[in-house]
C-alpha cells in the first residue's frame, strides 16, 4: 500500500512539472500565432510550482534528501540520494553517526523538534486555507485559490510523519520522536501559551536540533513561528508568505532550469562537451585543466547547484586531469573550486532568486553576470595553464578536422545557451517561458536526437529526482520568507542602516565589510536560503551607499559562490571530500589556492563596478 501511494506522489508530481513546461509553451504559441492568451495559463503555471515545490518536499522527506547544515544530509541532497537508505527502509536525521546512545538520542531529538514545529507549520497552512475558503478567489477556469493551497498542509502534515518514520527503525524510538506531532499541535492550537513571551527557549532548541542536522527548513521556519508568536501575530502569517513567494511569477523558472540540467546530466552530453574544449584548447598549456572549469561551469549554470557538478561530473574530470598527468592536490583543488563556477552565468538560479527577492530584473542580472563570471572562469583557467607548464602536462595537438567533428557531434548542446538568451533577447519569450523553452529542447536532444534517454523509462526516474532536488530547495525558501516578513516588520534592515550610517562613512570600507559578512554567510548557509533571508537586509544598505542594485546583487552572488569552498564548513569541501574520497583536511589544503584566486576575482568584481555594469550600460536596462 505504502509503495503505492509514493508511485502515486511521484507520479502527480512529475506530472505537475511537465504541465509547467507545456503551460508556458502553450502560451507563447497562442501570443505568437493567434494573439491571444491561453486561458489560465501564468496562474496555474504559478500554482503549479507551489504543488511541485511542496511535493518534492515531501518526497524528499521520504528519502532522507531535506537539505541539513549535517554533512550525511548534504550529500544526500546533492548525490540524490544515493548515500542514503532505500525509500523503505530508515537513514539519520541526525548529523551523528554509528549505532551508540548518543546518535540514538541525537536522532529523536533532532526528530522531535523537527516534527514539532513541521506539525506547527501543518495547522498554521490549516488555517490559511481556511481563511482563504472563507473569502474565496477564483484562479481560474472555476480552480479557487484555497484549492491550490491544499498542498500545503498536506506537505507539511506527510513531511511531519516522515521525519518521525525515519528517526530510528525502532519503534519505541519512533514513539519518542513523536512527541513532536502532539507537542506542535498543542501550540499551534492554542498560541496563547506563547503570545508575548520571550522566544528565546524556543530558538535554542531549534539551534541545538540544526547542529545535529536538522533539516533548515526547520531552523528558519521555526524561527519564524516562533517569532511571530513572541509579537501575538498569529503563525498562519507564515504559510501565507511561503504561499506569496511559491506564485511568483519568475519561481517556476527555477524549477524548470534545473530539470534542463537534470536532463543533460543524462547520457554522454559531459564527455561531448569534454571532446569539444579538449579539442579545441587542449593543445596550450593546462589545456585539460581549462576544458575542465569551462565544463563544470556550463553544468552549473543550468543545474543551479555546484553540488549537481562536483558528483554528476568529477570523477570523469578527476580522471581525466590524472590520464595528462596533472597532480593529485591541483585536480581535486580545481574540481572542488569550478563546482560553483557558472552560479554568474545565465540562466543560473541564483541570478534568478535574486532577481525575485530584490526585485531587480532577472535579464539585467543575466547580463550583468556575464563579464564577472568570464573573470572567474578566466583566473581558473590561468591557474591551469601555470600548473601545466609546472608538470609539463600532457598536451593534446590540435587537429582541425576533429575540433569540427567535436564541434558537430555537441552542436545541440552548444547551441543550448543561445536559445535560451535569444527568446528573451528578442522578446519571444519571458524568463519563465523562456526555461520551458529549455527544458523542451533539453528534452528533445536527449530523447529524440541523441536518444541517451528512454522517454517511458528514464524520463520519469529524471523528474523524478528533478522535484526531489527543487523540493529540498523550495519548501526553505518558503518558509524563509516567513523569517524575512518578521525581521521586514521588526525594522532590521531599517535599525542596520541607522547603525552602518553611524559607523561606517566610506562606501569602499562598507564593501569590504560586506565581501567579509557574505562569505562567513556562504560558508554556513546554501545560496538559495541565504538569498531570501540576507538580501532583504542587505539592499536598502547597498542604497544608503550608493550601491547599484544589480551591480550589488552580483558582489553577493560572487560572495556565496567563494563561500562553497572556504574552510572550515564550504558546502563544496565536504562533496568534494565524499565524491574523491579524500580526507577533509587533505580537501581544504588543495582549495586553498583557488580560494585565493578567486578571491582576488570578487574583490576586482567588487570595486570595478564597470566589469558587471558595462554590458548593461551598453545593452540597456529594462
Amino acid at each position: 500500500m505504502r509503495a503505492v501511494f509514493h508511485r502515486l506522489e511521484d507520479t502527480v508530481a512529475g506530472v505537475a512539472l511537465l504541465a509547467m513546461m507545456a503551460l508556458p509553451l502553450a502560451e507563447i504559441v497562442a501570443r505568437r500565432l493567434f494573439e491571444v492568451s491561453v486561458p489560465g495559463a501564468l496562474p496555474f503555471t504559478y500554482h503549479l510550482t507551489l504543488w511541485v515545490g511542496f511535493l518534492g518536499a515531501a518526497m524528499a522527506a521520504r528519502q532522507g534528501k531535506l537539505l541539513a547544515l549535517a554533512r550525511n544530509e548534504l550529500l544526500a541532497v546533492a548525490k540524490g540520494g544515493a548515500v542514503v537508505a532505500s525509500e523503505e527502509g530508515t537513514t539519520d536525521v541526525g548529523s551523528a553517526a554509528g549505532p551508540g546512545w548518543w546518535s540514538r538520542s541525537a536522532q529523536i531529538f533532532t526528530a522531535l523538534v523537527a516534527s514539532g514545529v513541521t506539525t506547527m507549520l501543518f495547522w498554521a497552512s490549516v488555517e490559511m486555507v481556511r481563511i482563504e475558503r472563507g473569502f474565496p478567489q477564483e484562479l481560474a477556469l472555476g480552480v479557487e485559490v484555497w484549492m491550490a493551497q491544499l498542498v500545503l498542509p498536506l506537505a507539511f502534515g506527510l513531511i511531519a510523519l516522515r521525519l518521525v518514520w525515519r528517526a530510528s527503525p525502532r519503534w519505541w524510538e519512533r514513539g519518542l520522536a513523536a512527541v513532536g506531532l502532539a507537542v506542535g499541535s498543542w501550540l499551534a492550537l492554542h498560541p496563547e501559551i506563547l503570545e508575548f513571551r520571550p522566544a528565546w527557549p524556543a530558538l535554542v532548541l531549534i539551534a541545538a536540533a540544526t547542529v545535529l542536522g536538522g533539516p533548515i527548513f526547520v531552523t528558519l521556519g521555526g524561527a519564524a513561528l516562533f517569532l511571530f508568536l513572541a509579537d501575538g501575530v498569529p503563525i498562519a502569517a507564515v504559510p501565507a508568505e511561503t504561499y506569496r513567494l511559491g506564485v511568483n511569477p519568475i519561481l517556476p523558472a527555477i524549477p524548470l532550469f534545473t530539470l534542463t540540467g537534470f536532463l543533460l546530466a543524462e547520457g554522454e552530453t559531459s564527455q561531448r562537451l569534454i571532446r569539444v574544449f579538449r579539442a579545441l584548447v587542449g593543445w596550450m598549456p593546462g589545456g585539460t585543466a581549462v576544458t575542465c572549469a569551462v565544463v563544470c561551469a556550463f553544468f552549473t549554470a543550468f543545474t543551479g547547484g555546484s553540488g549537481v557538478t562536483i558528483l554528476a561530473l568529477g570523477l570523469l574530470l578527476f580522471k581525466a586531469l590524472q590520464a595528462d598527468r596533472y597532480r593529485e592536490t591541483f585536480s581535486l583543488g580545481l574540481l572542488t573550486a569550478s563546482g560553483s563556477l557558472g552560479l554568474l552565468f545565465a540562466p543560473a538560479l541564483p541570478l534568478i532568486l535574486y532577481g525575485i527577492v530584490a526585485q531587480v530584473s532577472v535579464n539585467d542580472l543575466f547580463i550583468a553576470g556575464a563579464l564577472p563570471g568570464a573573470l572567474l572562469v578566466l583566473l581558473v583557467a590561468a591557474w591551469g595553464i601555470r600548473e601545466g607548464l609546472q608538470q609539463k602536462a600532457q598536451r593534446h595537438p590540435f587537429e582541425g578536422g576533429e575540433a569540427l567533428r567535436a564541434l558537430w557531434g555537441a552542436k545541440w548542446e552548444l547551441i543550448l545557451p543561445v536559445v535560451v538568451l535569444g527568446v528573451m533577447v528578442t522578446g519571444v519569450a519571458t524568463p519563465l517561458e523562456a526555461a520551458a523553452v529549455a527544458a523542451l529542447y533539453a528534452l528533445f536532444v536527449q530523447c529524440v536526437v541523441y536518444r541517451d534517454l528512454s522517454f517511458f523509462r528514464g524520463v520519469p526516474r529524471v523528474l523524478v529526482e528533478c522535484v526531489t532536488l527543487v523540493g529540498g530547495v523550495l519548501i526553505i525558501l518558503g518558509v524563509a520568507m516567513g523569517l524575512t516578513n518578521y525581521l521586514v516588520d521588526a525594522q532590521v534592515p531599517d535599525r542596520l542602516v541607522d547603525w552602518a550610517g553611524g559607523h561606517i562613512t566610506s562606501p569602499l570600507v562598507f564593501l569590504l565589510a560586506l565581501n567579509v559578512f557574505l562569505l562567513l554567510v556562504g560558508c554556513l548557509m546554501d545560496v538559495f536560503s541565504a538569498t531570501v533571508v540576507v538580501v532583504p537586509l542587505i539592499t536598502p544598505l547597498g542604497l544608503a551607499f550608493g550601491i547599484d542594485p544589480v551591480h550589488l546583487g552580483i558582489i553577493f552572488i560572487a560572495n556565496l559562490e567563494l563561500g562553497y569552498i572556504t574552510p572550515p564548513v564550504g558546502l563544496n569541501l565536504f562533496l568534494a571530500s565524499y565524491r574523491f574520497d579524500r580526507p577533509l583536511l587533505q580537501v581544504y589544503r588543495a582549495a586553498l589556492p583557488m580560494l585565493l584566486i578567486l578571491g582576488i576575482g570578487v574583490l576586482l568584481i567588487t570595486y570595478f563596478p564597470p566589469l558587471t555594469l558595462g554590458l548593461l550600460d551598453l545593452f540597456g536596462r529594462r
